[in-house]
């Protein structure tokens, strides 16, 4: 089973002479952190070492597809809100509406306090 490099584009190259940015189309590298597969070869493993401080190097057994590779991106779904914040709040309203109309009733509403949120 062949190995291949894992190449990954970590610092840009404007402002680099034109042979760098041609190593690094050369190697099908256009934005920031482009990921590209090469088998592992002694041609492949010259031009990285040409912009090896650009460039981030994995062995791999085999490429990802594109959609591995934008899965791999996604980040981990972390926690997830039971509720919306705004019928939270518009349940806390409305239990605070009904705590000040039952006050009203029971003492006529003298001597409370506003209550802000």
């Amino acid at each position: 089973m062949s190995a291949y490099f894992r190449i990954t584009l970590h610092r840009s190259a404007i402002g680099l002479p034109k042979r760098t940015n041609g190593v690094l189309m050369g190697l099908g590298l256009r934005k920031r952190n482009q990921v590209v597969f090469h088998p592992v070869e002694p041609q492949f493993a010259g031009m990285i070492m040409k912009v090896k401080e650009l460039v981030r190097v994995e062995a791999v057994d085999k490429p990802l597809t594109k959609a591995e590779l934008r899965a791999e991106r996604r980040p981990d779904p972390g926690f997830y809100v039971e509720r919306p914040r705004a019928a939270a709040q518009s349940g806390l309203a409305l239990a605070m509406a009904t705590a000040r109309a039952g006050g009203q009733l029971a003492g006529e509403g003298e001597g409370e306090e506003e209550v802000r949120l």
